[in-house]
């Protein structure tokens, strides 16, 4: 592990290199490696520089690189003045070196009107022409993004950390595929895969409630939160399944409407927990009222609470289907880009089964993925109905007698649409 580096690292190392030209923003879910990223990074670009971890308070953070020392302390409640007077002291630095200074800050959701703060700070260096790099990391609910979205549009270029792919996770801790699976991709979880009762505590208390309490409703305004706590135990027990609106209201009367759900289910799909994929349809418009398939975004989070030892989910062959499903939609939601969208698909008079798990629209193309699993005349049937109804550049199975499971959860998205 200590070797292991993701290509996130290279992709921050270029930027490093380009001139400061915008601010360099990394969010993603908790324990996804950010801090990580940012400081094997810092040791490639090897130029003077501090990362700062925000969230721990009353400490003292030291950089070393390149032979420069710089030692700042963090008050137990960081404001605008700390921000600013910390700004200032790397603006010394960076006018005192000739290869200017890199300043990382960590967790800067903590401190309150940070953006409104950075604004200033960060338009007053690019006048002045200072070689001041600033990275700052943090989660990612929507009162983040809208940080960045209104004070700072146009002002910073967005790094995202999604969950540990399985090639990663393979890689770094000698992962198998049925573990990746069943314990998903925390790295620091992989230490535990051998603890389970112990594993099961560090993923709800140290990752689920944490990311949930802190990094969602300490931060974003939530009239609910009895709700949307329910709302992710829903999905996380129902996760590959497609749930109508109607239902979800059933289970949680006090939701109301569509609109809270959808509004908390955007939250938890921001903090890298829950997610849902809409019906795909002719005009790629999707109609909220009808129904979402449900994804966790990391399966250490369905099989946490599911009940079931790594041996009896094994040996459990509608749950084990049911997980590498939900794999295959984390492995989706974590390879986006900007530029695909994800759906699911269903005949309207085919039946209650998914007949198309997953559909991949890249501009004009459109791929159609199914994972096996039934009969495979039912399987041949259904991929016809989707094939001649939406004429796709490609579909995919994925599973006996197609692409191997690891294969395709080792595998970017977006190379399935490079050959099109």
């Amino acid at each position: 592990m200590e070797n292991f580096k993701r290509s996130l690292v290279t992709t921050l190392v270029g930027r490093l290199q380009e001139r400061p030209d915008k601010l360099i923003a990394i969010f993603g879910p908790r324990q996804s490696g950010k801090t990580t990223i940012t400081r094997q990074a810092l040791q490639i670009v090897k130029r003077p520089s501090v990362h700062i971890q925000v969230d721990l308070v009353d400490t003292d953070e030291i950089g070393t690189l390149s032979g420069l020392e710089s030692t700042i302390h963090v008050p137990r409640q960081p404001d605008w003045q700390w921000l600013a007077q910390t700004w200032q002291s790397a603006r010394v630095k960076a006018v005192n070196h000739p290869h200017g200074f890199i300043l990382a800050l960590d967790g800067i959701q903590k401190i309150p009107d940070w953006s409104t703060i950075v604004n200033g700070l960060w338009d007053a260096d690019r006048a002045a022409g200072r070689q001041l790099h600033v990275i700052i990391l943090g989660s990612t609910p929507m009162s983040i993004q809208s940080s960045l979205n209104e004070s700072l549009t146009g002002r910073f270029e967005l790094q995202r950390v999604p969950h540990w792919s399985f090639d990663e996770m393979a890689k770094a801790f000698g992962v198998d595929l049925d573990e990746y699976l069943y314990y998903g991709g925390y790295p620091r979880g992989a230490q535990y895969i051998h603890e389970e009762d112990r594993w099961r505590e560090y993923v709800w208390h140290t990752l689920t409630n944490l990311s949930i309490e802190q990094d969602l409703l300490a931060m974003t305004r939530v009239d609910k939160p009895a709700t949307l706590k329910r709302l992710f135990q829903l999905g996380s027990s129902c996760s590959g399944q497609v749930l109508p609106f109607s239902r979800m209201l059933d289970q949680l009367p006090d939701a109301r409407n569509i609109t809270t759900l959808t509004r908390y289910l955007d939250l938890l799909s921001m903090t890298g927990l829950l997610t849902g994929f809409p019906k795909y349809a002719p005009s790629n418009r999707w109609i909220r009222q009808s129904s979402l398939k449900l994804n966790v975004c990391n399966t250490a989070l369905q099989t946490m609470n599911s009940g079931y030892t790594f041996s009896q989910a094994r040996n459990d062959r509608a749950y084990w289907d049911r997980l590498v499903q939900s794999a295959i939609g984390a492995h989706i939601f974590n390879s986006f880009r900007t530029n695909i969208k994800a759906y699911y698909w269903r005949d309207s008079g085919g039946g209650s089964g998914i007949d198309v798990d997953f559909v991949l629209q890249q501009g004009p193309h459109t791929i159609g993925i199914k994972v096996k699993s039934g009969p495979q005349n039912r399987l041949v049937r259904r991929h016809d109905t989707f094939t001649q109804e939406f004429n796709p550049s490609r579909t995919l199975l994925v599973g006996d007698g197609g692409i191997p499971i690891g294969g395709f959860l080792s595998t970017p998205i977006e190379r399935w649409f490079d050959t099109l």
